[in-house]
C-alpha cells in the first residue's frame, strides 16, 4: 500500500510543493499592498544589486596589484626594481628568472603594489610576459635612452607585443614608458623617443600585423595598432601611454640617489 507522501508524488506534489501554500500567501499580500511600496521594494533591490556589482567590480581590480617592469637587457630595469625598494645603488647583471617584492606607496602601509622586474633576454621576455600579465595593474616599459638610436627597432618590435597584448585584457592595464639612463649625455628626450617609436611602430603594424601573439586561442586580439589609414600615434590606442624621464644611477654615479621622483609619483597616482 503506498504511502501518504507517495500518493502526493503521485498526484503531481513534490517536497517543494509544501510550500505553495506560503507562497500562494506572499502573491496575495504583495497584491493587496499599496503599489508605491512595492515600488519602494524594488527601487531598494535594484540599489542593493548594483553595490554588489560594483563592490565585485572593485574587488576585481584591487586583486590586480602587479606592476610589470619590462624591456630590453641593459635598459636598468633592476636597478630601478632595486631603487625604488631601497633608494640604493646595487650591481646588477642579466637575470634569467622574474624578481618581485612589495612596493609600499609612499612609505604607507596602506597602499602597496608588487614590482615584478621581468628578464628582458629575447628568448625568455614573452614567456615572462604571457605568465603575468593577467595580474598587471600597470606595465612599466623601460628604455635606455643612450643607447636608444641603435636599439631603437628591437624596442619597437617587443613594445608592438607587450602593447598588443596589454590591449586584449579585460581589465586594460596603466601604461608608461621610462626613458632611462638621463644622466648619460648622449641619452635621448622623451619626447624624442616618443617620436621615434611612433614611426617605427607605424612601420611595424603594417609588416607584423599577421605576427604571432603570445595570446592564447581563446583571446581576441586587434589586428594592428592605431587607425587604419593614419599614422600611429599612441594617443589612438584605447590605453593611455604616458611617456617620463628617470635615471636610476643618478647624475652622481654609484653614490648618488636615482633621480625617480617622477616614476614615484606616476606609482602613487595608479596604486
Amino acid at each position: 500500500m503506498a504511502s501518504a507522501d507517495t500518493r502526493r508524488v503521485a498526484n503531481g506534489g513534490s517536497v517543494g510543493g509544501a510550500f505553495q501554500p506560503h507562497l500562494d500567501y506572499l502573491r496575495q499580500e504583495l497584491q493587496q499592498r499599496d503599489p508605491t511600496l512595492l515600488s519602494a521594494v524594488v527601487a531598494l533591490l535594484a540599489v542593493l544589486l548594483t553595490l554588489v556589482f560594483w563592490k565585485f567590480i572593485r574587488s576585481r581590480r584591487s586583486s590586480q596589484r602587479a606592476v610589470l617592469l619590462v624591456g630590453l637587457c641593459d635598459s636598468g630595469k633592476t636597478l630601478l626594481f632595486v631603487r625604488l625598494l631601497t633608494g640604493l645603488y646595487r650591481d646588477t647583471q642579466t637575470s634569467i628568472t622574474d624578481s618581485s617584492a612589495v612596493y609600499r606607496v609612499n612609505n604607507t602601509r596602506a597602499t602597496s603594489l608588487t614590482l615584478i622586474d621581468l628578464p628582458g633576454h629575447e628568448s625568455l621576455r614573452l614567456q615572462f610576459l604571457e605568465r603575468f600579465k593577467a595580474s598587471a595593474r600597470a606595465v612599466v616599459f623601460v628604455v635606455d635612452s643612450a643607447a636608444f638610436q641603435r636599439e631603437v627597432k628591437d624596442v619597437a618590435e617587443f613594445l608592438y607585443q607587450v602593447l598588443i597584448d596589454s590591449m586584449s585584457l579585460k581589465n586594460t592595464p596603466s601604461f608608461l614608458i621610462a626613458c632611462n639612463k638621463q644622466d648619460i649625455t648622449m641619452a635621448k628626450s622623451a619626447k624624442l623617443i616618443q617620436q621615434q617609436l611612433e614611426k617605427e611602430l607605424n612601420t611595424l603594424r603594417v609588416t607584423r600585423s599577421a605576427a604571432p601573439s603570445t595570446l592564447d586561442s581563446s583571446s581576441t586580439a586587434p589586428a594592428q595598432l592605431g587607425k587604419k589609414g593614419k599614422e600611429f600615434e599612441f594617443s589612438q590606442l584605447p590605453l593611455k601611454v604616458e611617456f617620463l624621464e628617470c635615471s636610476a644611477k643618478g647624475g652622481r654615479g654609484d653614490t648618488g640617489s636615482a633621480d625617480i621622483q617622477d616614476l614615484e609619483k606616476w606609482l602613487a597616482k595608479i596604486a
